[in-house]
């Protein structure tokens, strides 16, 4: 027993002899501490923000309804402002204007009628005036009675009220007129909106509706996004916020290849007035924030590299030295 506690201890002072004799193991193991140190501080600097790429989609839906005599979409096609790029059936709606285009000229025709009648009467009324001033002078020279009078008299009354009632007339039709070129007018806008025209440049990125399909008012035809201007939305935690301002030039980037990142200016658009918990696929600059303000970092996409839903990163200018 007391053998073996001598080897032992004396294999344990040959070990320590042997780590006193080996001055460069034990340097080593002090300077790897080090090294990783320094490995850690001099890595690369992450970015302020984190978020995806996202723009204004707007949905082309039908203002008519009817079938699809025309549709030049297909996704991927870049369109203008106000291109036509199809339309609806319209043959019922041009055949009901047509209608009240007849209509309203048989209307006109009976203005010019009773306004003819009206003309008529008031040659009338002016003969049977002349005829009461020479009865009247008649009577100043008793050669006329007073019947002669009140019949010259009752004539014009009467004629009076034919004018007024033909002027009524008048009047009535051409207020049935102004309600038929109402209705005309409603058909010539559900004519033009039976035209399909596109609201502003941009890509087709959906196409819900096919040629000779019926459709209905309110159903999407398509959706279109300007993606020459892009926006980042990203977040970021409450300290950083006093480093952000609108209209602030940023540095945006973009994966490039699978080592290399692209860079692109930005302007801050849009910065969020309230806090909001951290979106699961946003990462921050400090993993432990729970709110998380949102901003919008507006950049031009010229040549289309960057798509909706990319990753991108914001950088904020920095300070020299820091």
């Amino acid at each position: 027993m007391m053998k073996h506690f001598h080897n032992r201890t004396g294999s344990s002072s040959q070990k320590d002899l042997a780590d006193r004799r080996n001055p460069m193991r034990q340097a080593l193991l002090l300077l790897i501490p080090a090294v990783l140190a320094v490995g850690c501080t001099n890595g690369p600097e992450r970015s302020d923000a984190y978020g995806n790429f996202e723009t204004t989609e707007i949905v082309v839906s039908s203002e008519a309804m009817g079938r699809i005599m025309s549709f030049d979409v297909e996704e991927g096609m870049r369109l203008s402002a106000g291109q036509v790029v199809g339309y609806i059936d319209t043959l019922q709606l041009v055949l009901q204007r047509k209608q009240l285009l007849a209509n309203r000229g048989a209307m006109l025709s009976h203005i010019n009628g009773v306004t003819a009648q009206t003309a008529v009467h008031q040659e009338q009324k002016r003969v049977a005036e002349v005829e009461h001033e020479r009865v009247l002078r008649l009577i100043k020279d008793h050669a006329a009675t007073r019947k002669q009078l009140d019949d010259v008299e009752g004539q014009i009354a009467v004629l009076d009220k034919q004018i007024a009632a033909t002027r009524g007339q008048i009047a009535t039709i051409r207020n049935e007129i102004d309600a038929v070129d109402a209705q005309i007018d409603q058909l010539a806008d559900r004519i033009s909106k039976s035209i399909i025209v596109n609201p502003i440049d941009g890509v087709v990125l959906v196409k819900y509706a096919e040629d000779h399909e019926l459709t209905s008012t309110g159903k999407p035809l398509y959706k279109i996004a300007d993606l020459e201007t892009m926006y980042l939305r990203a977040y970021i935690s409450g300290d950083q916020l006093s480093h952000l301002k609108l209209g602030q030039q940023v540095t945006v980037l973009i994966d490039e290849s699978r080592s290399e990142n692209r860079s692109i200016q930005g302007e801050v658009s849009w910065i969020s007035s309230e806090a909001e918990f951290t979106p699961k696929t946003i990462q921050t600059k400090e993993e432990r924030v729970n709110l998380v303000y949102a901003f919008k970092v507006r950049v031009t996409n010229p040549d289309g590299a960057i798509k909706i839903g990319m990753p991108g990163e914001v950088e904020f200018a920095r300070q020299s030295g820091s």
